[in-house]
């Protein structure tokens, strides 16, 4: 075990990122960029990125490929969280969580109403884990996406912030499969 006193090594993670849209291109999809700079600037791996429509079954599909992937370690996805007929992402994402991180969304709505107010009412923000990789599920904003990363996926995905991170518990998220 690591002495406290020690400092603890920047572990990178492999992020994949999705957005969910029916009118995004990789060109103007400033929600993905937006995530994907960050998780270059932190020194993680961005591991794929890909633009599927509002649709539950394409959206289910590339997030649980994704899971499958051995070198992704967290999926976030941007947009679909919203009340609109479109707005599938929650229910397309939450029926793969093995558990849900009720926290995440907590949280992400603490931050979100200090810039927004009341109008964080209007995202469904979630996460989870499923087949031992996180994932996040965020609306389709930028300033979402910033607030996101800036205010819990960063230093929950660095293995050096005190007192826990999601990088230190991930050797353990499928313990439960390798039980006889």
């Amino acid at each position: 075990m690591t002495d406290s006193k020690e400092p603890r090594p920047f572990v990178p993670v492999g992020i994949a990122v999705l957005t969910v849209s029916d009118t995004r291109t990789l060109a103007d999809d400033r929600s993905g960029d937006t995530l994907a700079a960050r998780i270059i600037d932190a020194g993680h791996r961005l591991e794929a990125r890909a633009i599927v429509p509002d649709d539950k079954v394409e959206i289910a599909a590339q997030v649980k490929a994704w899971t499958l992937t051995e070198a992704i370690d967290v999926v976030i996805t941007t947009g679909g969280t919203g009340f609109t007929g479109r707005d599938v992402t929650p229910e397309a994402l939450e029926p793969l969580f093995e558990k849900r991180m009720d926290g995440f969304s907590e949280v992400f709505h603490r931050i979100s109403y200090d810039k927004i107010g009341t109008s964080t009412i209007q995202s469904r923000a979630t996460g989870g884990v499923a087949n031992a990789t996180f994932i996040f599920v965020l609306p389709g904003s930028p300033g979402a996406c910033r607030d996101a990363w800036d205010g819990i996926l960063k230093q929950q995905l660095d293995y050096r912030h005190m007192p826990c991170n999601f990088v230190e518990i991930m050797p353990r998220l499928d313990e439960h499969l390798k039980r006889a």
